[in-house]
């Protein structure tokens, strides 16, 4: 029984929203990470900025978004055969120590004033490769973090633990930037990237206090091409997975790099500074945390299909409005839209997926995950940089937030599939009550 189930309602009424952290592991993963992210967000800022600043070139923006992503499209699958063969600690910890000294490589060379486009590049295509390998190793060792002594994973607190981790993102998502803007605007680019490189100090030391159980994961048998294949396989024959990963890597591709493209509206659009990328940054910030603290008062993963849909609608819809904005406040208001959509499907469909997967193939599918996720991306950037290039980037805005709802259309068309799918996986892990019949509720699809 879920240790939270003994909390007196007396207590309060959304302990549940916090259960995860009952977790040393997580308690410690949790503290680590929100120092490290709120200088990941800094060097993101940064990054944009000192490129617009040196160059003034919307392609260009979009060029080292898509050096900084193409490795993940590339090494993800690979790296998920790795992350279900290894400790996951242990890459975590290299993975962290590598990101932090890429940071102070930006940092340095930025302070010397010796920086150029092409050590950009180079050094966003390196942080890429460690991304490859970093995201589905994070992702995985989610569930080994909210084990128990024995190392048996709680479901239910997996899912919260995912929440909280995007309250955690997106927490750091709004101060981040906020404080990039202030430091950009005093002493330069350069101190962003320091900040972010001493920052990772704190991951790893949590991940060396934290007590990680013996890992069941077996020695693999089969060779890593067959490991790959295997989890293709998976991935593209259950319809839940397939559907919401193909979803997923549509509003990655169309709508999220609407990110590369801010400077240009801080700048030109709105007529503003650093501080006002700062500002549109920081309002997508606090949508993408109300988004995550709503599902981190969910007591159950019932209802999350259809919160995706909706989610995507949200996410195009605010994205065209965007684009035709004008007023700094109405921009600030429509990007709290677009961070709740952006979020909301993210974190959804992280935990849906979570949920489905057999801890065997895991890391195959997190890295999938991770494909979608930011495999996607450098192609989008490259497209929104070159929609902003030849027609401005309010149109591009608006152009890939109609391809969003177009998705989201799709996505409907699936929905009733992939609930009769999930339902007998649902009633296996006691989510979902065993019924003797198909109850009204069930033949509508409605419970999943």
């Amino acid at each position: 029984m879920n240790q939270t189930a003994n909390i007196p309602a007396s207590t309060s009424r959304y302990a549940h929203a916090w259960r995860a952290l009952r977790h040393r592991n997580f308690r410690l993963f949790f503290t680590g990470q929100s120092i490290s992210l709120i200088g990941t967000w800094m060097t993101r800022i940064a990054t944009s900025w000192l490129v617009y600043r040196l160059t003034g070139s919307a392609l260009l923006l979009g060029a080292v978004s898509f050096a900084g992503q193409i490795p993940t499209f590339l090494l993800a699958p690979f790296a998920g055969v790795l992350v279900d063969r290894i400790n996951r600690r242990n890459l975590l910890v290299w993975t962290q120590v590598l990101a932090g000294v890429q940071s102070l490589a930006m940092a340095g060379l930025t302070l010397a004033k010796v920086i150029t486009i092409h050590e950009i590049i180079l050094l966003s295509a390196f942080q890429g490769i460690i991304n490859a390998f970093d995201m589905p190793g994070r992702q995985s060792f989610l569930v080994q973090m909210v084990a128990s002594d024995t190392g048996k994973p709680d479901k239910q607190d997996l899912s919260n633990a995912i929440a909280l981790n995007s309250s955690m993102v997106n927490t750091a998502r709004l101060i981040g930037p906020a404080i990039a803007g202030l430091v950009i605007a005093a002493v330069g680019e350069g101190y962003c990237f320091a900040i972010d490189g001493f920052s990772y100090i704190a991951v790893v030391i949590s991940l060396l206090m934290m007590r990680v159980p013996p890992s069941t994961i077996r020695r693999a048998t089969t060779s890593m091409l067959e490991q790959l294949k295997e989890g293709w396989a998976y991935v593209s024959t259950f319809r839940p997975i397939r559907t919401i990963l193909s979803l997923f890597a549509l509003l990655s591709l169309m709508g999220m790099p609407f990110m590369v493209l801010m400077p240009i509206f801080a700048s030109q659009i709105l007529h503003g500074g650093p501080h006002t990328l700062g500002y549109l940054m920081g309002a997508s910030g606090v949508g993408a945390l109300v988004s995550a603290l709503s599902l981190a008062l969910r007591k159950s993963v019932r209802g999350l299909t259809s919160m995706i849909q909706i989610a995507a609608i949200m996410f195009g819809s605010g994205l065209i409005l965007f684009g035709l904005s004008r007023h700094l406040a109405l921009s600030l208001f429509l990007m709290l839209i677009v961070g709740f959509g952006m979020m909301q499907g993210l974190s959804a469909s992280n935990t849906i997926i979570q949920t489905l997967v057999s801890e065997d193939k895991r890391g195959r599918v997190m890295s999938y995950y991770t494909m979608a996720f930011v495999g996607m991306a450098p192609f989008g950037s490259l497209l929104a940089g070159t929609l902003a290039h030849h027609f401005g980037a309010p149109h591009a805005v608006m152009i890939t937030g109609t391809f969003c709802l177009a998705g989201a259309a799709w996505y409907a068309t699936q929905l009733k599939s992939m609930r009769a799918d999930m339902r007998p996986i649902y009633i296996e892990m006691g989510i979902m009550p065993n019924p003797a019949g198909p109850t009204i509720e069930d033949q509508a699809g409605t419970s999943t």
